[in-house]
């Protein structure tokens, strides 16, 4: 299941750029990721909420995961065609070419990070 060393990797990012901006909680974590990954949704879902339960992950206890699916997305080499196709048929549907650039589906990255960092008025108070 490579979801876990992805989700560990998502993890890893999110909690060191949250210590560094002196959060004392992440409130919700978005992520795009391409349907040519091959990561499955579910199973990165699973991931994130196996790994909230461990220690170094305490500032992502309560957090949320937003996930956006992105669908490949290709551009033909030969007529210049652009067009959403699923994993398995990046033929051309003007020309029928198998000259094909993947131009969107790739991806996996975290699009933003969402947290609570404490007033320096409250911090002054406590």
């Amino acid at each position: 299941m490579h979801e876990l060393g992805i989700m560990t990797g998502v993890m890893d990012a999110v909690t060191a750029s949250a210590e560094r901006a002196g959060a004392t909680r992440v409130l919700k974590v978005s992520l795009a990721v391409g349907e040519m990954t091959e990561a499955i949704e579910d199973a990165l879902v699973f991931a994130f909420e196996a790994l909230v339960e461990q220690r170094e992950y305490a500032l992502c206890a309560e957090a949320e995961l937003e996930i956006a699916m992105i669908k490949p997305r290709s551009r033909c080499l030969e007529c210049g065609e652009e067009y959403e196709h699923d994993r398995f048929h990046m033929l051309c549907p003007r020309c029928g070419s198998f000259a094909t650039e993947l131009i969107a589906g790739r991806e996996l990255h975290i699009d933003s990070i969402e947290v609570d960092i404490p007033d320096e008025a409250d911090a002054s108070n406590a």
